[in-house]
């Protein structure tokens, strides 16, 4: 029987808005079930808080210094090993279903004679994934990704130059108007299309359909829904599921705002930060935020419930987890990219099938996850070989079976802000405009090159509001963790074509090429004893 492996991400999804991770309104019991039937990773981290570059990590199982996709449609480039390479050594297959955010090495393609069209090219200039249906998000005024859902939405009806826009994520007001979801004050009202012509529920479809005609050889698919990311925008009747009421309140103080670092303040000028520090923002966009989400975790449920009845469920591991938050206005802030918690930090729920996992079945486990972990977990609990010299995550297969392993002290992250306001605001150069978080389960560390450091005690400081990065008592705490990201940052993140065990294997072997260095002598070197000769 083929070990099997489905691959949930959400878009934009925060840590803290499932029922299991205690948020007091949100409904998401289909989730919160595959949580007492797995292992909910409590403090999971991904390696850069924005989409493109957090995915390509995921993807590759290698830190963004390592891959260098630094930003959203900044190619991965050519030679990257990915997921879909890792698994095709051993005949599985990586398929995808949904949002990848990835972009091609064309120029590089091009260089090295790569023909796109080709069987190799096309996998390559897909992240290494084989395309079941890719949907990434289309811009409004430009059809600029051929989609399946763009004719799948034409073939019902939806007529218009890009109905992802115009249909899937617009509203109309009383007058029969088209009113764009892009417009925060609209993502109250329902979109266009019915509910089951929705992206949620069309990928998920698309997903079963998949699973049904694989046949017998492994898969990873990866369903990658692109909600609850922006536009926020849903389907009725999910879109007035949860009002002002359910809108905890943000997680913000004024000293952050008057006091706060430059680069943070920087982004709380931004037009995104600025706009989520209003409460009647607020006040619209998260109920409709949290709409999405329980969306999502109903099409879960339809597809968990489909798996279980064909049986497929038996020889699959389910995932469940986020490319990274959503600042929601916490902190002063809206979208992503800073190292909050609600930014860096996302859900992850893994349900391991075999009866080797039974005894951690519906635990917390609170050790430090990276993201680049779930590569070679995947191909770890497939029965393929982890290159350890390519793959920079662990695997987790030994904390779903409760085996007792020695694990990670601190975790890291890596943010580029040179496309971004902030670097300008601030006249940054873009090669000085990056950040490096180190993580220890209690004190966060962000390096800022040009700018004093961050530092938050999350243990007296959970809501991360008191930064310490320039308080003398600190120093000490600030200069260990420090010294964690010079040591990471020294380690062989771009050796990739001969492992560790390969180079202790042929070190000291020149003798058997006829090399012979160091000797004085013929007779000097005839007393050698060859057998025991390290080359030393």
């Amino acid at each position: 029987m083929p070990r099997n492996v489905l691959f949930i991400m959400a878009d934009q999804l925060r840590w803290d808005y499932l029922g299991c991770a205690g948020h007091p309104h949100i409904k998401t019991p289909n989730i919160d079930r595959l949580a007492t039937k797995g292992v909910r990773f409590d403090q999971c981290y991904v390696q850069s808080p924005v989409c493109g570059p957090s995915r390509m990590s995921t993807y590759t199982g290698r830190y963004v210094r390592s891959h260098g996709a630094t930003w959203n449609n900044t190619p991965l480039r050519v030679g990257e090993w990915t997921l879909g390479e890792h698994l095709e050594n051993f005949g599985a297959r990586a398929v995808l279903c949904g949002k990848t955010h990835f972009q091609a090495d064309v120029e590089g393609m091009a260089r090295l004679g790569i023909d796109p069209d080709s069987e190799k090219g096309k996998k390559i200039a897909q992240c290494g994934f084989e395309i079941w249906d890719r949907l990434d998000g289309l811009h409004p005024l430009a059809n600029k990704q051929p989609s399946h859902y763009q004719d799948y939405l034409r073939s019902k009806g939806y007529e218009a130059d890009n109905p992802w826009h115009d249909w899937a994520n617009s509203a109309e007001d009383e007058n029969g108007e088209v009113l764009s979801g892009w417009l925060m004050e609209n993502v109250n009202r329902p979109i266009r299309v019915k509910e089951e012509d929705s992206e949620t529920a069309y990928s998920t479809t698309r997903a079963m359909e998949f699973i049904d005609q694989a046949g017998d050889q492994p898969w990873c698919l990866h369903l990658s829904y692109i909600k609850p990311h922006w536009p926020y925008m849903s389907a009725s009747p999910y879109n007035d599921m949860y009002g002002p009421k359910d809108v905890i309140p943000p997680v913000r103080s004024e000293s952050e705002k008057n006091a706060a670092h430059p680069i943070q303040l920087a982004y709380q000028k931004s037009r995104f930060g600025k706009v989520m520090q209003r409460d009647e923002v607020r006040e619209r966009v998260i109920p409709a935020y949290m709409g999405l989400i329980t969306q999502i975790d109903d099409h879960i449920g339809r597809l968990m419930d489909w798996l279980e009845q064909t049986g497929r469920d038996k020889d699959t591991m389910i995932v469940v987890t986020s490319d990274h938050g959503d600042y929601l206005g916490d902190h002063w802030q809206g979208e992503k990219e800073l190292f909050h918690d609600a930014s860096a930090r996302v859900p992850l729920i893994i349900v391991d099938p075999d009866t080797d996992a039974d005894s951690t079945r519906g635990t917390v486990d609170r050790r430090l996850v990276e993201a680049i972990d779930l590569a070679p977990t995947f191909v770890d609990w497939m029965g393929g070989e982890i290159k350890q010299e390519i793959l920079e995550g662990r695997s987790l297969l030994p904390l779903l079976q409760g085996r007792d392993v020695d694990w990670r002290d601190v975790c890291f992250s890596e943010y580029d802000y040179s496309w971004r306001f902030a670097r300008t605001h601030l006249d940054v150069p873009v090669k000085d405009a990056r950040m490096v978080m180190a993580y220890d389960g209690r004190w966060k560390y962000v390096e800022c090159a040009g700018f004093r450091p961050m530092l938050f005690d999350l243990e007296l400081d959970p809501d991360e509001l008191s930064d310490l990065g320039e308080d003398p008592t600190y120093e000490a705490v600030r200069l260990r963790l420090r010294e964690e990201i010079f040591q990471w940052s020294q380690q062989h993140h771009n050796r990739t074509t001969i492992s560790d065990d390969g180079i202790a294997g042929r070190a000291g072997r020149e003798h058997r090429k006829g090399i012979y260095i160091g000797f004085w002598d013929q007779a000097e070197h005839d007393s050698v004893g060859w057998n025991d000769l390290t080359g030393n």
